[in-house]
């Protein structure tokens, strides 16, 4: 049975609490700080509180619950008031006819404020104003758009975006066809309509992208409203450039729309939609209510999303005052056409990860909806992905029947392509059920075998909640070093560990001419990239980066197996130069390091570990430099060392990465794995996995990297040719 929530239900906040502010009022739309919860609800009540991609949201408290129906449906548009096209128009009927729609008139503005209850499959159901607006008012390409539950939980995480003052939007990962463009030009037609003095703001991966989308799908949007919604247009009904509404200035009540003052007379909006060209520098200087970001991730050279946004985003804020928001959303291009710069800004806006100040690196809000919750013609009448295959009759909103669940199809699909690695990365980007799918990069790019790799990393995904891996911290024994060395599980430890040496395996060296040894480097070794600097400047620098690989043995121990990962920038270089350590001791197997940045190794040295620091395994002792003979290690200038250190690498991957003799490989790395997809022998600072990993592999196989004997050198026989020199000219002399 396929499981798989984009949210869940929280007891975040103490029931009597709730109860307690619901009966007074209390809660107000916004970021709750004493909470840590953002209140989309504008009733002062809250009810729920959903947890979307780690944002806690405070849904409004049930009321008035459409029950008609047991799904989603759109409300029909009373015929009388169809005919009238603006407010102009209104003020020529009479007083009785106006009196009988006020009621209706004002629980649509209602609804577009507050949101909406409706029961779906039985269920009491919530959809944000904006999403009402959308489904209710908004006409697309195919007309009225369906309900989806993904999108429900969109404009769910869109609206806390709003209300979250330490928030500057959204950026939004998607599949195709998600429908996106049309949420975010219903939402710039919605805010834009009752917004004074403002201006909203269209991008996209090119110009006439955007210019599309502004006369394609914002345009037809605004002029198909309601007239109780639309502002009276300046210019052309369908512009192409810009859209400026005049009047009213305000959202129409029973006040505004009765009053006798003249429409003419009254302040105008003074509110604009436009679209700009793609560029670093579009809106520059301008102030911005509404940003929309469509297709971000497809940005390619010269134009830049990262810079653009870093521009941008100045124009949503007054000081330090956030006054306007960003609506980013987009499937991403090949990392090097485009979808790097978008895979940065979206890790960029973990919510998780926040400054002093309580923001995202971006400022934007990060959120991913796999494309099974959203994939058309697999979303069934009630808004509801199909999953698995259905074993009853299951019909789409369209009437028409669903056979197969989107895994299965989404399975059908990926099984066609296994043979065309560019094409079935192209499907994960466009159509990815995890992050990691839709950040697929171009084969043709990669240095290592792309198809297996990512093999790998989509059945390790399929085993993250199973216990492969055991996060955690190594420790001396009662704090006193050179004894034995712990491990102490931790979900903020350092190491990553999918092997255990058995106990009598465990702390093993010996002593030779008064030096400790490691004892098991029969059973394997380390590969290191370590790093001198303590702190850095802009306080990031690379990580330090450690890698355990097991070697062939007759022993009680996995052959070939990557056992451990450490990717980390402690505090001091010391703590990772004891960490390094630590994990020697433990597993009683040496390290190859690099020895251009050499602390680690004078520190191995210091404490007594200079055995267990391997040499380079390419020249012979005596051929080593005195540093070298010193402390060990390898230098990674070296274009032979490089190369080896790369093939070492390809070779471990085409052999035991992904799906090989009816088996997956058993390497659960993620990180490390991501490493090598993204590896650039021609700039490897970096990719410390990738360093380390493939020095693991190089002390493990240290045979293969031997100089060859000196070749014996015999004496060349000239064979000079000899002459006689009777007579008055010479003569060869030629032998029988």
């Amino acid at each position: 049975m396929y499981k798989q929530t984009l949210y869940k239900v929280i007891d975040h906040i103490k029931p009597h609490v709730i109860k307690r502010l619901n009966k007074s009022k209390k809660w107000e739309y916004g970021y709750n700080k004493e909470h840590d919860v953002v209140v989309i609800s504008r009733t002062g009540q809250i009810g729920e509180v959903y947890e979307i991609q780690n944002l806690k949201i405070a849904l409004p408290k049930e009321k008035d619950t459409f029950t008609e129906a047991d799904t989603w449906t759109t409300h029909e548009y009373p015929k009388q008031l169809k005919k009238i096209k603006t407010i102009f128009d209104w003020k020529q009927y009479p007083e009785d006819f106006k009196e009988k729609w006020y009621a209706y008139i004002d629980r649509e503005f209602a609804r577009r404020h507050e949101g909406y209850w409706f029961t779906n499959k039985g269920n009491a159901t919530y959809i944000t104003g904006t999403h009402y607006m959308y489904l209710q008012w908004s006409k697309i390409d195919v007309g009225q758009a369906d309900f989806r539950e993904a999108n429900r939980l969109f404009f769910i995480f869109w609206e806390a975006c709003k209300a979250d003052k330490r928030c500057y939007g959204m950026c939004y990962l998607k599949n195709r066809r998600s429908g996106f463009s049309f949420m975010a030009s219903g939402e710039t037609v919605n805010l834009a309509t009752i917004s004074s003095d403002a201006r909203y703001g269209v991008l996209s991966k090119s110009g006439s992208d955007a210019k599309k989308m502004f006369t394609d799908k914002i345009v037809p949007i605004s002029v198909n409203y309601p007239f109780f919604f639309k502002p009276i247009q300046d210019g052309m009904d369908r512009p192409k450039t810009e859209l400026a509404y005049r009047v009213p200035a305000s959202r129409f009540t029973r006040r505004k729309i009765d009053s006798n003052e003249q429409l003419e007379e009254l302040k105008g909006l003074d509110t604009t939609i436009d679209w700009k060209n793609t560029g670093d520098n579009s809106y520059d200087g301008e102030k911005l209510k509404l940003l929309v970001h469509d297709e971000s991730g497809k940005w390619e050279k010269p134009d830049n999303i990262l810079n653009n946004w870093r521009v941008t985003k100045t124009c949503l804020r007054l000081g330090s005052r956030i006054i306007g928001k960003c609506m980013m959303g987009s499937t991403s291009n090949a990392l090097d056409k485009g979808g790097r710069n978008y895979k940065k800004l979206y890790d960029d806006s973990n919510v998780t990860r926040r400054n002093r100040n309580g923001q995202t690196s971006s400022g934007l809000y990060s959120l991913f909806i796999p494309m099974e919750w959203n994939y058309e013609g697999y979303i069934d009448s009630y808004g509801l992905p199909v999953f698995e295959t259905p074993t009853e009759e299951k019909k789409g909103p369209d009437g028409f029947p669903i056979e197969i669940g989107v895994i299965e199809h989404w399975d059908n699909e990926v099984d066609g392509l296994k043979d065309d690695p560019d094409a079935l990365n192209e499907l994960y980007r466009q159509f990815p059920r995890t992050e990691k799918h839709a950040f697929r990069d171009e084969t043709k790019q990669s240095l290592f075998n792309l198809t297996k790799i990512y093999e790998q990393i989509d059945f390790n995904e399929d085993l993250k909640h199973s216990a492969v891996l055991t996060q955690g911290n190594f420790q001396w024994e009662s704090g006193i070093k050179d004894t034995s060395v712990l491990f102490t599980p931790s979900k903020q430890g350092r190491f990553l560990v999918s092997w255990f040496p058995n106990a009598d395996q465990q702390n093993r060296y010996v002593i030779k001419n008064g030096q400790k040894y490691p004892a098991n480097q029969h059973m394997g070794a380390f590969g290191c990239d370590s790093y001198d600097i303590s702190g850095t400047v802009d306080g990031r620098g690379s990580k330090g980066s450690l890698h355990g690989l097991t070697k062939f043995t007759m022993d009680d121990c996995p052959a070939n197996l990557f056992f451990l990962e450490y990717i980390a920038r402690p505090q001091t270089a010391d703590i990772f130069f004891e960490d390094v350590l630590m994990a020697l001791h433990f597993y009683g197997m040496p390290i190859l390091a690099e020895n251009n940045k050499p602390r680690l190794l004078y520190y191995l040295k210091r404490r007594g570990y200079r055995q267990y620091s391997m040499n380079r395994p390419d020249k012979t002792l005596y051929k080593l430099s005195v540093a070298e003979k010193e402390i060990g290690g390898i230098p990674n200038s070296s274009e032979d060392v490089k190369q080896a250190h790369a093939a070492a690498i390809e070779s471990y991957i085409d052999s035991f990465v992904g799906f090989n003799n009816e088996q997956y490989g058993t390497m659960y790395f993620q990180r490390t794995l991501e490493d090598w997809a993204a590896f650039d022998i021609n700039n490897r600072t970096k990719h410390d996995a990738s360093i380390s990993s493939g020095l693991a592999l190089m002390a493990c196989n240290k045979h293969k990297y031997r100089p060859t004997a000196e070749t014996v050198k015999e004496k060349v026989k000239l064979n000079f040719s000899k002459y006689s020199n009777k007579g008055n000219k010479s003569k060869i002399i030629i032998d029988d």
